[in-house]
């Protein structure tokens, strides 16, 4: 399926690659990075070299130079770049000396940036580029761009959608890993757990040597099971019976391999006594599931239980797939959420670079409220005229007008396109 699924970063790592000498596309094992990269080259001059091969990442330690200048007209690639981050220092010196377009594209499975044993940045050399798991808009072949649309305007009254809650439920377990989208439940949780085993105990040594995989599969399991909640870190370490001093490493390090996503505190100067913590959550909602060992069934149905523990999961896969959608958006976006010390939250605030901000709320529920809007009243009338619209997301099957400049919508309609 991954062959067959177009994705919405092509159109700009496509133009990067004829722009800047380098791209690094990074991203979580197993989201396509390799696939991406070769369709981007498959219809010009290429190599390739993956450093996950022993035998490959011999020879560039021996002579990195050859693999540099293996392809002096056409790109060369190559995959797992952080495995042979020496690598870098022999493109660094290559690129130096002729700094024609396209010329390499590197592939990680951990942020480089991040990693403390890179000899070299790349900066000005490089740009990056996140691919992550397929959006809902890529598995359903639409263009979404919701930010952009938001700014079209439209009538929310004209909004409606086809999906229901147990749908919304499927796409929370089935995710955006390509290989797990055809799976049966069954083979896509045995192949989750497969994928956790791996990563955790063959690229954790990627990251950091110093850290336990087991204690890092704690955390990891303790953040999915706090998804979209925010990340207490005292709380964390009391949980697990570690120091508090340690919980940052591990994090950091779940981060850095994209297992994890944080949506920061937004600081805006409205208010003295924000509240600066970050909300810390497992990347792909598949896999949160599995890793707090979530049946999808018990979410689903009249008498559905755990509606708290889906309304985190909604929360967090709307962060996520607005985060994916920034990649290509047409109107670039920051995404962030508020709290306040006198308990104004909103679970995200979309921010567009010209300071204005759209307040969202995501509930699990398919009716609307005032008491849904609270937070995004009392945050809109701080921001004055930045405020651009208050949106209450959630399992409805149209949308509403809920007051000035404030409506309610299906989640869905961050992923389809709907007419102004």
């Amino acid at each position: 399926m991954a062959d067959l699924v177009p994705r919405h970063l092509f159109s700009l790592a496509t133009g990067a690659l004829r722009t800047f000498p380098v791209i690094v596309i990074q991203g979580a094992r197993q989201v396509g990075k390799s696939t991406f990269a070769g369709a981007l080259v498959s219809s010009s001059p290429h190599c390739r070299f993956n450093l996950d091969d022993r035998e490959t990442r011999t020879a560039a330690r021996e002579d990195p130079r050859a693999i540099a200048e293996a392809m002096p007209e056409g790109t060369v690639i190559i995959d797992e770049i952080q495995r042979d981050l020496d690598l870098t220092l022999a493109i660094k010196s290559s690129v130096d000396t002729n700094r024609r377009p396209g010329r390499f594209i590197l592939t990680g499975s951990s942020d480089l940036l991040r990693l403390t044993g890179n000899p070299d940045s790349l900066a000005g050399r490089a740009v990056t580029i996140d691919l992550r798991g397929f959006s809902q808009g890529e598995i359903g072949g639409n263009t979404d761009d919701f930010a952009a649309q938001v700014v079209a305007g439209f009538d929310p009254s004209a909004v409606k959608s086809e999906w229901t809650r147990d749908r919304y439920i499927a796409a929370l377990a089935t995710g955006g890993y390509p290989e797990a989208q055809t799976l049966s439940s069954r083979m896509r949780n045995l192949w989750l757990d497969s994928y956790v085993d791996r990563i955790l105990s063959r690229n954790l040594g990627d990251v950091s040597r110093g850290l336990s995989a087991d204690r890092l599969g704690s955390v990891l399991r303790l953040v999915a099971a706090n998804q979209g909640g925010e990340l207490i870190q005292t709380r964390l370490a009391t949980s697990l019976g570690m120091p508090k001093a340690s919980i940052a490493a591990y994090l950091a390090a779940l981060k850095t391999l994209y297992l994890t996503t944080d949506l920061p505190p937004w600081g805006a100067n409205l208010t003295a006594r924000e509240v600066s913590r970050h909300k810390v959550s497992v990347a792909d909602s598949a896999l949160a599931m599995r890793l707090i060992r979530l049946d999808p069934t018990p979410l689903s149905g009249p008498t559905a239980v755990n509606k708290p523990v889906l309304g985190g999961l909604l929360e967090a896969f709307v962060a996520s797939e607005l985060n994916k959608q920034a990649g290509w958006s047409e109107q670039p976006y920051s995404l962030y959420h508020f709290r306040d010390s006198d308990g104004i939250e909103v679970d995200i605030v979309l921010e567009y670079d010209n300071g204005d901000a759209v307040l969202i709320e995501v509930k699990a529920s398919s009716t609307y409220g005032s008491d849904q809007t609270a937070g995004i009243r009392a945050l809109a009338k701080r921001l004055g005229k930045r405020f651009r619209a208050g949106i209450v997301l959630g399992m409805s099957s149209q949308g509403h007008a809920l007051g000035d400049r404030i409506i309610g919508l299906p989640i869905s309609t961050l992923w389809q396109p709907f007419k102004s």
